[in-house]
């Protein structure tokens, strides 16, 4: 058996981080399996739906990586299908049409509350003679005996009587298909294998497998995976942050990251903390996913960032940086930013989680001539300290080229100036960079060269 899984986003909003591991893992699984992962967009519902929203999808899928093995499919496209699929149940006896009027729904429905049974229309009964003056919904004839048993990847064994299901609307009276019928028509058109989705959907697939039951079709095996909190316990939501991948992005954050971090919420491989999406694909064959709620934590997917932007080239962060940052206006990207970028990038990456940051910290490197200081890092350049800077200076250039060499060079010559290393390296770093913490001297001025150090001490100091 071909493993063929999917994801089927409804189009009404952006792609969020819930949706985002959901792909992902039918992504991981059917990969796994040498299988293949289709995607579907749910659009039937056309007040909601948006083709803004479905473009936010598929960006978010295809910057992650997760675009399907082959062009998505509409479902708002197979109304036919539906229809013919609601019209074979209904001559099969399976499904029956409902003329209840919404007022004796209402009051069928509050009957059934206070006994404690399911809904079960009048017009099951084929000899019922009630008014048809209503347009008819087609419901599904659920049966009175027996259970329905679901073999759950996730769940392990669930098992619902049906007496406690209603007998389930299929077609509306306007005679559009329902939610729960066309997912299973869909699906069983497409060939789904296997659906690994939000447990929010697991009473869901027992009134489905009904609907497959009475078709005589075989039913997909489904994983139904818990939701994502946040990290006070409640459900994920905006308040804890941004949940468009898309915001992300924008952020800074990798994909490879996003896959990584979203991969271990809900499933782990051992003590594995950090890995690819290859390795994922090889370890992911649907055990080891918790049956707890995941808790979603904005530090730890910058953690995890961290170790992927340590992994980037120098040559690739020198292009990220330029794409994330917001030149000054009046002010042109130095020559040689790249240059100085390429000599210092190992420290600075040690120094940042995500490329947005790292832009916003390195505006010394990108422009020529002193950097901007805050008012209460300037204060600390003193007459003094300027004094010092313009003896430093004199003998900037005749600095060894070697770390090593460098700071004996420095312990000597502070020691016969009377200095300590914190008299020169506080009010150099501040001149240099803006900042107080700063890359080691020695790294910073030979990145910087020479000529650019005296040139930033001259314009502080004069």
């Amino acid at each position: 058996m071909t493993v063929i899984t999917r994801f089927a986003p409804s189009p009404t909003g952006y792609l969020h981080i819930g949706g985002a591991r959901t792909a992902l893992f039918n992504y991981l699984f059917a990969k796994h399996y040498g299988g293949r992962y289709l995607l579907r967009i749910e659009d039937t519902d056309k007040q909601r739906s948006t083709e803004d929203a479905i473009e936010a999808i598929f960006e978010g899928l295809n910057w992650l990586g997760l675009e399907g093995d082959e062009p998505a499919i509409y479902q708002s496209h197979n109304i036919n299908r539906h229809k013919q699929v609601a019209n074979e149940l209904a001559a099969s006896g399976a499904a029956y049409y409902c003329y209840l009027s919404p007022a004796e729904i209402e009051t069928l429905r509050a009957e059934n509350k206070q006994d404690g049974t399911p809904f079960r229309s009048p017009w099951r009964v084929p000899s019922y003679n009630g008014d048809k003056n209503q347009k008819p919904v087609l419901r599904l004839r659920m049966p009175d005996e027996n259970d329905t048993i679901i073999d759950d990847l996730v769940q392990g064994k669930v098992s619902v009587a049906n007496k406690q299901l209603d007998d389930l609307v299929l077609m509306r009276s306007d005679e559009t298909p329902t939610y729960m019928l066309a997912v299973v028509v869909d699906d069983y058109d497409m060939g789904i294998t296997h659906i690994i989705r939000g447990d929010d959907h697991l009473n869901n697939a027992i009134r489905q497998t009904k609907i497959y039951n009475a078709l005589n079709w075989k039913p997909p095996i489904f994983g139904h995976i818990p939701l994502i909190h946040g990290t006070d316990g409640s459900k994920l939501s905006k308040r804890h942050g941004a949940t468009g991948v898309d915001a992300y992005k924008n952020m800074g954050i990798y994909s490879d990251a996003m896959n990584n971090y979203l991969a271990r919420l809900g499933w782990s491989h051992g003590d594995d903390e950090y890995f690819s999406l290859t390795q994922a694909i090889s370890w992911f064959d649907g055990r080891s996913i918790g049956k707890s709620p995941a808790r979603f934590d904005m530090q730890k997917l910058i953690s995890v960032n961290a170790y992927w932007l340590n992994k980037q080239s120098a040559a690739n962060l020198y292009e990220q940086i330029l794409s994330h940052h917001h030149q000054k206006p009046n002010k042109p990207i130095s020559s040689a930013f790249e240059a100085r970028f390429n000599k210092l990038h190992p420290h600075l990456t040690k120094r940042a989680s995500i490329i947005s940051e790292l832009s916003s910290q390195i505006d010394y490197l990108i422009y020529d001539g002193a950097p901007e200081i805050d008012s209460d890092v300037k204060a600390l350049i003193t007459d003094d300290s300027c004094a010092i800077l313009k003896s430093f200076c004199d003998i900037v250039d005749k600095t060894p080229l070697d770390a090593d060499a460098f700071q004996s060079f420095m312990n000597s010559w502070l020691a016969e100036k009377g200095l300590k290393m914190k008299d020169l390296g506080i009010p150099l770093r501040i001149v240099l960079t803006g900042n107080k913490s700063a890359p080691a001297l020695f790294d910073l001025i030979h990145s910087l060269g020479f000529d650019e150090v005296k040139y930033r001490i001259d314009q502080i100091c004069n």
